[in-house]
């Protein structure tokens, strides 16, 4: 959330990033209910002043005509101060409803654009295998392998679910011992995480926990939700607290299983594991002294470059134009794996990350006290280490050989224990 005073005093600029994100929000809206609330709060304030005043007069030795005023005075300023605090808590809520829905700042960088077909790429590494036969899909090679079964997935719990069996187990399993291990090396507090939140921290790290947009599965009966990230679980960690300036940065990663409905999520691009239902992710979140955020974010990328470079997997790194970022962020790159089953070819997303400024620590009142003792709300970012139904993808199809067995990566020999999946 942004500060109501940034919003009215840089109107003009909120409202065009608004535009830029391609969202609909009201600026002005909120910029008329701060202002409301500033007259309410003042007005609140002399009917206190009154009250007290009135409080004070009844002490002295009056006569009975005089304190029956007084007494007649002060319940008319008690009325009057009731009236007036429901009315300020009428427009405070107005306020923060309506400020819920403007995103966060852009970074000066991101690219302006609508979709993500306007990402521009900004790096890339590896180049894309050049198979001597007809490369499969990582549907085929997990049927013909006996790795993936989708058919008993959506018998059981309906479509965009599945089973990983076999050989596939011990691989994800691989992925995640090799990325945890990266991250331990960096200095990284793991952490299993819970697989549901309260809606309060959705919405403090700026999911939409209900409605026909919502991605979130809600828990009927329950003010609470199944997270689709661990960045939900770790970003709501802190909530209500003031870290000590010399703790940060706080480098946390967590891993967790993610639901999400992907409402309206259909094509070829949402084929088999690459946008499915439930899936196990390991998440990067830190917690940073604003002026660090720039350079930590850096630090989360490269991260994730390591681990596919790690993993043989070719990818390239694309600036988040301003329509994709999402209401949180100020600046994403997005990791893209090749994935030769993909459409004959093409990039698929594995992992982002995201330097998401103060604006959620805002809404989950997580702050730090600066050299002159004030408080002030630290910096939020996120990161994918690996999601692994997409890691699964870029492996299989990688890495097929033509009699339509899989090599597994040298990095995940020493974790999985065998070199090769076959049939």
């Amino acid at each position: 959330m942004l500060d109501y005073r940034f919003i009215k005093e840089n109107l003009d600029a909120v409202k065009a990033n608004i535009k830029a994100r391609n969202m609909s929000a009201d600026a002005d809206l909120v910029v008329t209910l701060f202002d409301k609330r500033t007259a309410l709060v003042s007005s609140l304030q002399v009917l206190q002043t009154r009250r007290n005043d009135n409080a004070k007069a009844m002490k002295g030795k009056l006569a009975e005509e005089e304190r029956k005023r007084l007494i007649d005075e002060g319940k008319s300023i008690k009325d009057e101060i009731a009236s007036a605090e429901a009315e300020l808590a009428e427009a405070e809520k107005a306020m923060e409803e309506a400020a819920r829905q403007i995103p966060n700042m852009a970074h000066p960088d991101a690219p302006v654009g609508k979709t993500d077909v306007e990402n521009p790429e900004v790096k890339r590494s590896g180049e894309p295998r050049q198979f001597g036969f007809e490369p499969k899909d990582h549907v085929q090679l997990g049927e013909s392998l006996d790795l993936i079964d989708f058919e008993a997935g959506t018998k059981v719990s309906g479509t965009k679910y599945y089973y990983l069996k076999n050989e596939a187990v011990f691989l994800e399993q691989a992925m995640i011992m090799y990325a945890l291990n990266i991250l331990r090396k960096k200095g990284f507090t793991p952490f299993t995480t819970p697989d549901v939140a309260k809606e309060e921290i959705l919405q403090g790290i700026g999911f939409n926990p209900r409605g026909n947009e919502s991605n979130v599965y809600t828990l009927e009966g329950e003010a609470s939700c199944l997270v689709a990230t661990a960045e939900i679980t770790l970003g709501g960690y802190h909530k209500d607290e003031i870290i000590a300036r010399e703790k940060l940065p706080l480098r946390y990663c967590g891993l967790s299983h993610c639901f999400r409905r992907e409402a309206g999520a259909a094509g070829q691009f949402s084929k088999g594991l690459y946008r499915v239902h439930q899936f196990t992710k390991l998440e990067m979140f830190v917690y940073c002294l604003p002026e660090d955020s720039d350079a930590i974010h850096e630090e989360l990328r490269l991260i994730e470059e390591e681990i596919f470079a790690g993993l043989g997997i070719p990818f390239r790194v694309v600036d988040t134009c301003t329509g994709d970022l999402g209401a949180p962020a100020y600046r994403k790159w997005d990791l893209e794996a090749w994935m030769p089953g993909r459409n004959g070819g093409e990039w698929g997303e594995v992992t982002s990350t995201s330097n998401c400024t103060d604006f959620q620590a805002r809404r989950l009142n997580v702050r730090y006290k600066d050299a002159d003792g004030k408080n002030r709300f630290v910096h939020m970012l996120n990161g994918t280490a690996i999601s692994l139904a997409r890691a699964i993808i870029a492996v299989l199809e990688n890495y097929q050989e033509a009699d339509g067995s899989v090599t597994i990566p040298e990095a995940l020999v020493p974790y999985c224990g065998f070199t090769e999946i076959r049939r």
